[in-house]
């Protein structure tokens, strides 16, 4: 298939399954977090504005939790049947972490879910935000055991090898190697960072299109508000795990740098565009700020590190793709921190509601975090070749002996039930958020009998496909004007 090998296809068929689960479990993180939020500021205050915003968003976490259950399946399957030289060879350490994420996250998760999901009516409000909060305890415990597996790739300690296999010498130094610290931490803000941006945006898109209410207000002002305190954040956390990389993953930081070769007594320039070329060992058309790769790396005005060219070929990683998602990174974590300080400005001069390119700014941010952590684990996974385990174990002695054809069948297989099932779930999560937050009654969410109606808890039945038109005229897609006042608070008062 246009000249790729079976090792190519593998690839490939794995960043592709690997691209579309992270996206899920990324939005659930930060969502299950600002639902416990949600809730805890509704039982202090007891404003409506809070329940409605709670339920709203509420029904679109239930539909990616489960996009992300359905996707990580897949990604489970192909560990054995595209890498079982890997699963062989690393199993016994591999196998008992991800066997940990299921017995601690998952089945945290499962048993409390169900209550949060339906059991607003059926339990007291104490029980039911403890089940909001386990299942957000959940997904960041579930993260910690994935970022150890993983960073236990990148830079595995804690093991010995016995015969052809990887056996545990040390479980803690397993699970706290050397780079994991910094990769949990950088994942996790990400993922309030994504949450925050989608949530944003929502509320942006809702004020362009004059659907001013205290729920739409609130739901931007928090969002502003994380995104101010959490995008600086992340890039004090980035500082410390770039430093880490280079302690500990030299050739990955030279690729991502575009680096190949330190000139006695200079200093090494941060490169702001290029062209790497790994044929001609060389980087075209560089444009660089003189001392500012050295002050950022190893903060010294002189210091060097090593380049490319220090590595032998076949342990090079590809500068071309890891040096420009490093920059698509790290360039829209600039673009988040500037919207933190407009927002900041705005809000200190009451126009953050009402100024439109603000409000289109904030929109067009809302996949940001998503298209940043994708460039993030490009760097990570790309900068990692050729190694599958760091140092240890090659990527090309770790795949399953398929041959091209077949990987290429279900390649194109993936991708057409990926577009169809995920799709249409992307498309069904996007109409949640076109319609906004309603007001929940809960009276109507315990009515139901014939003739009644009621708010369903289904997060199927949330989404009113049918209500496209602006027959009312009000600017909005509601034709009996709910979407404008429904979700005003009890008390009267604003976000």
């Amino acid at each position: 298939m246009f000249g790729l090998s079976a090792l190519d296809l593998a690839r490939i068929q794995f960043a592709f399954t690997m691209s579309f689960h992270i996206l899920f479990p990324a939005v659930t993180i930060g969502l299950a977090s600002y639902l416990a939020v949600l809730e805890l500021s509704w039982l202090r205050t007891r404003r409506q504005v809070y329940v409605d915003l709670y339920h709203f968003w509420l029904k679109i976490f239930a539909v990616m939790f489960g996009m992300g259950v359905v996707s990580g399946i897949v990604m489970a399957y192909q560990i054995g049947t595209n890498w079982s030289y890997m699963s062989e060879f690393a199993g016994s350490i591999m196998g008992p972490v991800l066997a940990y994420e299921v017995l601690t996250a998952f089945f945290l998760e499962a048993g409390f879910l169900g209550v949060m999901l339906f059991g607003w009516t059926r339990v007291g409000p104490g029980l039911h935000f403890l089940a909001t909060c386990m299942v957000a305890v959940g997904t960041l415990i579930s993260a910690t055991w994935i970022l150890a597996a993983n960073s236990w790739m990148q830079t595995p300690q804690g093991y010995a090898i016995e015969g052809n296999r990887m056996v545990p010498a040390d479980w803690l130094a397993i699970v706290f190697n050397p780079s994991f610290p910094y990769r949990l931490m950088h994942m996790v803000v990400a993922a309030y960072l994504t949450t925050a941006l989608i949530v944003g945006a929502t509320g942006a898109w809702q004020l362009l299109r004059k659907r001013d209410n205290p729920a739409v207000r609130k739901m931007l002002s928090m969002a502003m508000w994380m995104i101010l305190l959490v995008a600086p954040i992340q890039a004090v956390i980035g500082d410390f795990h770039g430093l880490n990389t280079l302690e500990h993953q030299p050739a990955k930081l030279a690729a991502m740098e575009g680096h190949w070769q330190n000139e006695p007594g200079e200093a090494v320039p941060l490169l702001l565009f290029g062209i790497p070329d790994m044929e001609a060992e060389k980087t075209r058309y560089a444009v660089g700020v003189p001392h500012l790769g050295s002050l950022i790396l190893t903060h010294s005005w002189n210091g060097q590190f090593r380049g490319l060219k220090e590595f032998p070929r076949e342990e090079r990683p590809n500068s071309l793709i890891v040096f420009w998602s490093f920059r698509l990174m790290v360039g829209l974590g600039l673009l988040m921190i500037a919207l933190g300080a407009w927002s900041l400005l705005l809000r200190r001069r009451g126009r953050i509601f009402t100024t439109r390119p603000f409000l289109r700014a904030a929109l067009w941010m809302g996949p940001a975090g998503l298209v940043a952590i994708l460039a993030g684990w490009v760097t990570t996974e790309v900068g990692r070749q050729p190694w599958v385990v760091y140092g240890v174990l090659r990527t090309a002695d770790a795949v399953s002996p398929h041959g091209a054809g077949a990987l290429a069948l279900t390649l194109g297989l993936f991708v057409i039930a990926y577009f169809f099932v995920f799709g249409a779930g992307t498309v069904y999560v996007l109409r949640m958020m076109k319609k906004g937050p309603q007001a929940f009654e809960l009276h109507r969410a315990t009515a139901g009998g014939p003739g009644e109606g009621r708010t369903p808890m289904r997060p199927l039945s949330a989404a009113d496909v049918g209500n496209d038109d602006d027959s009312d005229g009000d600017g909005d897609d509601n034709p009996d004007g709910i979407g404008r006042g429904a979700a005003l608070d009890r008390d009267g008062k604003g976000g």
